[in-house]
């Protein structure tokens, strides 16, 4: 059977970003690392080259390849919440270990990859059938860094 893994590119910390990610995310783990056999472009042998690990279950592969190449916003990883408790820890883990808060639940960690701390309730609200609804759900959605789940039900209620 065909699989895909999604490769991330770090400078030099793909393991320590697998690890933060194991340790913040549920059914998330780092499976390998390999080392590089020889002295390549962006290290030395012996260093750190990939790392084999699961945010959320999805399988990804972390490449030590440099600083030539960045992560940008064109890519997030989008975490499903239910709870204020569930966005606030996934929010302050990601925020509070050197990472940037954007707006409407985006963030990004220290390494620069983004995220989208996204509570069900915002995403039931911007699918909600009656127009209104889904107008001051975004509204209220598009003053927020954090989603702040009361505030969503709050607009929804009108």
């Amino acid at each position: 059977m065909t699989g895909a893994t999604i490769c991330l590119w770090y400078d030099k910390e793909a393991e320590a970003a697998a690890r933060f990610y194991a340790e913040t995310f549920p059914d998330s783990r780092v499976t390998a690392v390999h080392r590089a056999p020889t002295d390549y472009p962006a290290g030395k042998a012996g260093d750190v080259l990939t790392v084999e690990f699961t945010v959320l279950g999805i399988p990804c592969m972390g490449l030590n390849g440099g600083p030539n190449v960045t992560h940008s916003w064109a890519f997030s990883f989008q975490v499903a919440t239910e709870t204020q408790d569930e966005t606030d820890r996934y929010w302050n883990a990601i925020v509070g270990n050197g990472g940037a808060e954007s707006a409407c639940g985006w963030c990004s960690d220290r390494w620069g990859l983004s995220w989208q701390i996204t509570p069900r309730q915002l995403t039931e609200a911007l699918a909600n059938p009656d127009a209104g609804v889904r107008e001051r759900a975004f509204q209220a959605m598009m003053t927020m860094g954090k989603i702040d789940i009361a505030a969503i039900e709050a607009a929804v209620r009108g």
